[in-house]
């Protein structure tokens, strides 16, 4: 079983177009969808899944004041850093938004009447798409711990794949560098890096490359609408040549692309002949290439 993800260095370059497209074409392989991006799912809306289950994501803990207990004394409103302790007209309350679980008020509560409860920070799904199960998540706003809920998604993806005897577990992940990128990151077997050709676009590669240098992850470079601005997609072809990053292929700006998403479809099942869906079919093939999974089938 094989693990491929798709990652940016930045929101907004394409990469879920991508993941989507690959989800499509990846119709030969017995595949498990991961969409990895808690903060922003956005991989659902393009494949439209049946959620098959939910379940809650725990993601760490709240100070909760027992009202009965508390004899008002500010011991807990003085010690809290975060400002989540504010007055109410019989005893102190606790903003569960604003706690930051480090449990401060607890240990200092002359009164032992604060506790720490574990604190819903989202949930993820297991559901059915057209194109395979699917495994996301959505974290609640103002909630962290996102990159513990990637590897849930993570863990969950591939625990599936392997009761199905999957060939490869496909991860649209999150954008940018962080701890989630991360955690999607861990234990791929090919990472596919998203570039734009903006004046942006070589340094946002740039980092995304030292953190898969890093971790010892082989990648393949996609530069997204690489005509809308040539001079800056021979930039990241120059970079690529430079740092021995393999080029698996340019994509043309296409309004085909826009139209397949507002119809929630991959570019190459919405409109299989436009020359993005050609361009994405042959960065495909590079990447079935990398992978060893040409001769793969269900």
């Amino acid at each position: 079983m094989k693990q491929l993800v798709v990652l940016s260095g930045k929101g907004g370059t394409g990469k879920t177009s991508v993941a989507a497209a690959f989800a499509h074409l990846a119709v030969q392989l017995n595949v498990v969808l991961a969409d990895a991006d808690v903060d922003a799912a956005n991989l659902e809306l393009v494949l439209a899944p049946e959620v098959q289950e939910t379940h809650e994501f725990m993601g760490g803990q709240v100070a909760v004041i027992d009202a009965a207990r508390c004899l008002m004394c500010g011991t807990c409103f003085e010690v809290c850093r975060f400002d989540a302790v504010f007055e109410g007209e019989a005893s102190y309350h606790v903003d569960p938004i604003a706690c930051d679980g480090c449990a401060a008020c607890v240990t200092q509560c002359p009164e032992e009447a604060i506790h720490m409860e574990p604190q819903r920070a989202g949930r993820w799904m297991r559901s059915q798409s057209r194109y395979g199960p699917l495994v996301h998540a959505a974290l609640l706003p103002a909630q962290e711990n996102s990159g513990k809920l990637v590897t849930m998604v993570k863990q969950q993806a591939r625990l599936l794949a392997l009761d199905r005897g999957a060939d490869l577990v496909l991860v649209d992940g999150p954008p940018g560098i962080g701890c989630p990128v991360i955690s999607a990151a861990s234990g791929a077997d090919l990472v596919v890096a998203v570039a734009e050709p903006t004046v942006s676009g070589i340094h946002d590669l740039e980092r995304l490359q030292k953190t898969t240098d890093h971790f010892n992850l082989p990648v393949l470079v996609c530069i997204n609408k690489a005509d809308v601005y040539p001079e800056g997609a021979a930039a990241i072809e120059a970079y690529c040549r430079e740092r021995g990053l393999a080029l698996a292929g340019r994509i043309p700006f296409d309004a085909a692309v826009v139209e397949a998403m507002t119809q929630g479809e991959p570019v190459t099942a919405y409109r299989p002949a436009s020359p993005a869906a050609a361009a994405l079919r042959a960065v495909w093939e590079q990447v079935l290439v990398a992978l060893d999974l040409r001769g793969e089938s269900r």
